[in-house]
Formats: C-alpha cells, sequence, structure tokens
C-alpha cells in the first residue's frame, strides 16, 4: 500500500512537472555553490562565495524536481530561456537550527552552504527559497549562473582517493553515500577502513535499509588529520582534525558537528554522494545530522550503532527527534500553530497531511500511552523536545530512545520513500 502511494506521488509529480530529460540540460557532473546564510532572528541575507565544478553527479538522472516538502529551504534551478525548472530540492542547515537558539536574538552570524546539482550545459537562475512562520516559502534570492564562465573554479582543495565499501552499481540509481574521516591519522587508517565496514553492516541492520541493501552504493573517502579525537571545547580539548569536527555545538555537550561546511564539501567532492556521513573518531556519546545536509556519528562509543542509524533518519529522510525530555538549546523549535515539516510529527493542525492512513478506526486521536496501543500506530503526545501539544507515531521508535532496529511505520515509510525517490 505504501509504496502504491509513492508511485501516484511520482505519477502526479510527472503531470505536474513533466519528465526532464537530463541530457537536454546537463553535464554529467556537478555544479557546486558555496554561498553564505546571514543572519538573525528578525534577518536574513544570502550571498554568493563562489562556483566549482566537480566530477562526479551521483544524483537520480529521472528524478531532477523534488517530491517532498521537507526541510527549512529550498532551491529550484531553471534554464534561463524558457523559466522550465529543471533541478529543485528541499534542505535544512546549521543555519536553520541556530535561528532558533537565544543567541539568535542577541547577535548576527554567518554560515558557510552549499548547494550542488547537475552541471548545466546553458545559462541557468538558481532561486533561493525560505520558510516563514507558518512554513511558507518565500524566495528570497536569485542568481544567474553561466556555466561558460571561467571563474567557476575546477581545482580539488583536498584531493583524495576513495574506497568502495559497497557497490551495487551506477550511482545514478542507488543511494550513496560518502563516508569522510575525522580525527583519525595515517596511523588510524586501518582502523577506520574496518570501522566503515563495521557502520555499513550496521546500516544494514534496521529495517527498512536491511531490505534495501542492493539499493545503496558506500564510498570512504581516504584522507587522514594530524591528531587523532575531535575537540571538546568545554574540556579545553581542541584537536588538528581534516574537518574540524566538534562537540557543544549550540552548548549541548553531546551535539557533536561541523562549521567549516566548505572543507567537508570538498572532502566529499572526491567520491560520487548523495548523502555526506562524517566518522569522528572518539569514545564519547554524541552526533548529530540535519536533512540533505551531512549526519555525524562517533566511532566506538557503546551507543554508535544507534546513533548511526538515528541520525541518518534526521539527515536522509527528514525525521524528528521524537523525545521530549532534552538539553537542546531550541526555543520553540516547533511553533504549536502550524504542522511540522517532519513526517513523523505532528501538531494535528493539519494531521489528514501526515499518518492518518496508517491508523486503525478503533484507535482514538491523541492515543493514550498504555498498553493497549504500545505496538500501534497512534498519535502520542510529547515529542520534538516538547512534552505537550506535539505527537509522535508510536508509543517507541529509534527517533525516540536509544534502541536498535525499532523505526515505526510512520519512520520506515518516509525512509523506503526516499530511497525510492533515490534509487529511480
Amino acid at each position: 500500500m505504501n509504496k502504491i502511494l509513492f508511485l501516484l506521488l511520482i505519477v502526479a509529480q510527472h503531470h505536474i512537472f513533466p519528465q526532464i530529460n537530463f541530457d537536454d540540460y546537463f553535464f554529467d557532473k556537478t555544479l557546486r555553490v558555496d554561498y553564505y546564510h546571514t543572519g538573525n532572528d528578525t534577518l536574513e541575507i544570502y550571498s554568493i562565495d563562489e562556483l566549482l565544478q566537480e566530477p562526479f553527479w551521483a544524483g537520480s538522472k529521472n528524478n531532477l524536481v523534488d517530491i517532498f516538502n521537507y526541510g527549512k529551504y529550498k532551491f529550484i534551478v531553471r534554464d534561463e530561456a524558457s523559466g522550465k525548472e529543471i533541478y529543485s530540492r528541499t534542505y535544512s542547515t546549521l543555519f536553520s537550527e541556530w535561528l532558533t537558539t537565544d543567541e539568535a536574538k542577541q547577535t548576527t552570524k554567518s554560515f558557510s552552504e552549499t548547494l550542488i546539482f547537475p552541471f548545466p550545459k546553458k545559462n541557468v537562475i538558481v532561486e533561493f527559497y525560505s520558510r516563514d512562520k507558518k512554513n511558507i516559502l518565500y524566495k528570497k534570492f536569485e542568481y544567474k549562473i553561466d556555466p561558460a564562465r571561467y571563474f567557476i573554479k575546477k581545482e580539488k582543495p583536498f584531493k583524495s582517493t576513495y574506497l568502495e565499501i559497497i557497490n551495487n552499481g551506477k550511482p545514478e540509481s542507488k543511494v550513496d553515500i560518502v563516508i569522510i574521516p575525522d580525527g583519525y591519522t595515517i596511523n588510524d587508517s586501518s582502523k577506520f577502513l574496518k570501522d566503515c565496514e563495521r557502520f555499513s553492516n550496521y546500516l544494514f541492520n534496521t529495517s527498512p535499509f536491511r531490505e534495501n541493501k542492493n539499493k545503496f552504493n558506500i564510498y570512504a573517502v581516504l584522507t587522514w588529520s594530524e591528531e587523532s579525537g575531535t575537540d571538546i571545547p568545554a574540556d579545553n580539548i581542541w584537536k588538528n582534525t581534516i574537518a574540524n569536527s566538534s562537540f557543544y555545538t549550540f552548548d549541548v555537550d553531546r551535539y557533536l558537528m561541523i562549521y567549516d561546511n566548505k572543507t567537508l564539501r570538498s572532502l566529499a567532492s572526491n567520491a560520487p554522494y548523495d548523502q555526506i556521513y562524517v566518522l569522528v573518531n572518539t569514545t564519547k556519546y554524541g552526533g548529530g545530522a540535519i536533512y540533505n545536509h551531512y549526519s555525524v556519528c562517533v566511532s566506538d562509543n557503546p551507543n554508535s550503532e544507534y546513533i548511526f542509524t538515528h541520525e541518518f533518519g534526521h539527515g536522509f529522510a527528514a525525521l524528528g527527534d521524537e523525545y521530549y525530555t532534552s538539553e537542546v538549546a531550541y526555543s520553540e523549535f516547533y511553533p504549536l500553530d502550524v504542522e511540522p515539516l517532519d513526517p513523523n510529527l505532528t501538531t494535528l493542525v493539519n494531521f489528514e497531511s501526515k499518518w492518518k492512513d496508517l491508523i486503525d478506526d478503533d484507535t482514538p486521536i491523541p492515543t493514550p500511552s498504555t498498553s493497549e496501543y504500545k505496538n500501534k500506530i497512534g498519535v502520542f503526545e510529547g515529542g520534538g523536545y516538547s512534552a505537550k501539544s506535539v505527537y509522535r507515531p508510536a508509543y517507541d521508535c529509534t527517533m525516540k530512545s536509544i534502541s536498535l532496529d525499532n523505526f515505526c511505520a510512520v519512520c520506515k515509510r518516509a525512509i523506503q520513500q526516499m530511497i525510492d525517490f533515490y534509487s529511480n
């Protein structure tokens, strides 16, 4: 049933946006647009940094136009001559999370961000969209690109080789994950390769990834840090690492992220990729992920398998956190008068758009957290860092608690839809 619904969505998408012939508009390589996102809780500015040509295009050549209403942002690539939308994606960024912190009310910051899309054959216009507090997208900025312009950089600042961990076929018909090592020195190289094998197995221990293993490619970029480990600012630990990861993002001790977007993207460009996963060589508990941005996991914590799959739920399928007791620094991350964008959270403002079709007729909405409904899909209060008025689909799930192979039916559907989109 879920597969049928998704196929109908694809059919509707192609009816609204006629099928785009990749070869009519694009070369089989990537154009990368680095830009700065500057602002605070009342100000937003986009500014272009630089354009780069990268050698691989890993994305689908069929599903060029985004069909998911996820993420804080969206970009649309239009053929300049016709105005036709020829590529688009939704995404979120570290900047969008920072905007919900108290610091964003006190100061202005700039974050480096990146768009990637197939390298255009002709002039295009790139439109940048942001959502308002009602989650409505508004165009904020546009930039014209002449692909023949000689200022598009072709150099590779971090030239490295990559190793195929899992190869199931052409990147254009697979979900391509590139694993970037951080805090692994040259002496840790054999450990990194063993870790890549181990973490690949972690992913496919979990449904629905397990059933779709043949739809994935996983690559490891062979690049090394000067020192082992990562930054832990509160403990005055600072390590010279290739991707510059750090705990205490937004002053949350376990939030392990990367501000150095340009370096990370340059490292990732050494392999074909749809998704970037950074593996950090440390035993400390932590990680993080942002939809269509990147994911991060620690290598040697007892809960690394859970962290790896949980964070990929965020980064790949836009799943929200379903727990509601947390030290996160966000304030009112989910406004209660609008429906969350995450496919596994609801405020009941527009529940028809979420998982109502998966709920039995005799299951009450909201759903009591009692043994009677413990193994059913329902609408359980508590989620998205809030104990009240934000609801999750299941009593328990990998997006709620430290648990393995425990994605609920709603999360599984969202993951499956994304796998199908990228592997078509």
